[in-house]
């Protein structure tokens, strides 16, 4: 029932129109519900009915999983605690549900500013709150794939609406319970259809994964794009709601935060493990290889969830964005770990252990500690310095396009780097760093002149006796 607050603002002329260009096709003067017969009870109508006794099902299945893993992890734990559904909508007593701060009322004061994308079940659009931060407003399409099959199903508005509708309210959930630093925050949530036109999600707004951008980008960044999928797949494995599986595991399905990849569409995870008889049930199929995985005590694939995402993240992310470009004395590692993930050899703890080793040895030099501390002595060290008017050439890969900028440990890795670079004359350090804590050097091959900077040295390469760069 809409409570008195929720009538004022659906009276209000102008709280009326809002998010109806959200949903794009809601037809408002079409009449709902089954066209049958007098008793309402066509094959069609049982049908859909049945279909949606399912996907609430499914709901309460995610619900009395988390109850049962909470409540064996934490004796304390009270089953009230769990979400409560009230005619297909996630009640507003739900505890995980408050912790977001934008709800129906707050929806009013938001403005859709652009078209993010839309999918077979959902619509995605960009929005501004009042703050002047950007949220993602995830809502039902209405002109999509699984609205116009359910219509041609079932010619039922409104019934064909509570279906399509569960794929998002499944991914509220999801995003209540499972939480983690490389899964998108749900910011609140609508579910009342006479204010918003039906549910909608406000999320944590990212960019779309570009992969031939990313493949352009330094290796370091493409390696915290894949440290932190692992860090997320073993979050997955170990999660409040069990092991989880994407079932439709795409690089679609996430999206990139101030560097950070998140995954932001759930609806097609499941947390049940296949049932089986014996090995061969146990099977992991895909397009060039296939796995079996053993049938355990209790008659279930035990890590098959885990397999399967593994193996995903190696075919979808590993493969292209981590060999290339990788530190030379870094390869052993990063080829042990697409040997290891490629043959499904290690768990996703191992896995993740390996690659914080790789981080580690990364963000310490240690791949380094075989270079001489003279190769320094070339250059001559302008320290409290900066260069102006620089002549720049480009290096691939570069965090500057028109330039030439890349990630170093140290003078002497920069050092390094501009000798092997024939056009390098001389490069600078700042206080700049990425986010493994690296310098960032400034490589160019000529200046006009210097001025003062306490955040920067310069180091120009000495000239020999002949005229030549040393």
């Amino acid at each position: 029932m809409v409570d008195e607050k929720k009538k004022k603002l659906c009276s209000d002329e102008q709280q009326t129109v809002i998010l109806k260009n959200w949903h794009f096709g809601l037809q408002e003067n079409k009449p709902f519900g089954d066209a049958g017969g007098p008793d309402g009870l066509t094959p069609a109508r049982d049908r859909l009915l049945q279909q949606l006794k399912e996907r609430q099902q499914e709901l309460e299945l995610l619900d009395i999983t988390f109850d049962n893993k909470q409540g064996f992890m934490d004796p304390s734990f009270s089953t009230n605690d769990s979400a409560v559904y009230i005619n297909g909508k996630l009640s507003s007593d739900n505890p995980l549900t408050a912790k977001t701060d934008i709800g129906c009322e707050e929806l009013s004061g938001i403005k859709a500013v652009d078209f993010l994308g839309s999918g077979y079940t959902k619509t995605v659009l960009k929005a501004a709150l009042p703050q002047g931060l950007f949220v993602a407003l995830k809502s039902i399409n209405h002109q999509g794939t699984d609205m116009r099959l359910c219509m041609e199903d079932f010619q039922d508005s409104q019934g064909c609406n509570e279906l399509v509708s569960f794929k998002l309210r499944k991914e509220i959930v999801l995003l209540q319970r499972l939480q983690h630093t490389n899964i998108v925050e749900l910011k609140g949530q609508c579910q009342d259809s006479a204010l918003v036109g039906g549910i909608t999600a406000v999320l944590e707004q990212g960019m779309p994964l570009q992969m031939i951008q990313l493949l352009q980008s330094p290796w370091e960044e493409r390696f915290r794009v894949c440290l932190g999928l692992v860090q997320l797949l073993q979050y997955l494995s170990h999660s409040p709601l069990g092991s989880v599986a994407l079932l439709d595991f795409q690089p679609r399905q996430f999206v990139m935060v101030s560097g950070e990849l998140k995954l932001t569409d759930l609806d097609d995870a499941s947390i049940q493990e296949p049932a089986c008889q014996e090995d061969s049930d146990c099977l992991l199929q895909f397009p060039l290889r296939n796995f079996t995985l053993r049938c355990s005590f209790s008659r279930t694939c035990e890590g098959l969830n885990e397999m399967r995402n593994l193996y995903n993240a190696y075919r979808y992310f590993f493969t292209y964005l981590l060999p290339h470009q990788a530190p030379p004395l870094l390869k052993p590692l990063i080829h042990q770990i697409m040997n290891s993930t490629g043959e499904l050899k290690q768990s996703i703890n191992e896995t993740l252990v390996a690659f914080e080793e790789v981080l580690h040895m990364y963000k310490s030099g240690l791949h380094l500690e075989n270079l001489p501390p003279s190769i320094t002595r070339d250059y001559a060290v302008l320290k409290g310095m900066r260069s102006v008017a620089n002549m720049e050439y480009r290096c691939w890969p570069s965090y500057k396009q028109q330039g030439c900028v890349l990630s170093v440990h140290s003078a002497r890795e920069a050092a390094l780097i501009c000798s092997s670079h024939p056009q390098c004359t001389s490069f600078s350090l700042s206080s700049e760093k990425t986010w493994t804590g690296r310098l960032l050097a400034s490589f160019r091959s000529g200046f006009s002149h210097l001025v003062p900077d306490v955040n920067s040295a310069v180091y120009m390469r000495r000239v020999k006796a002949s005229g030549a760069v040393l």
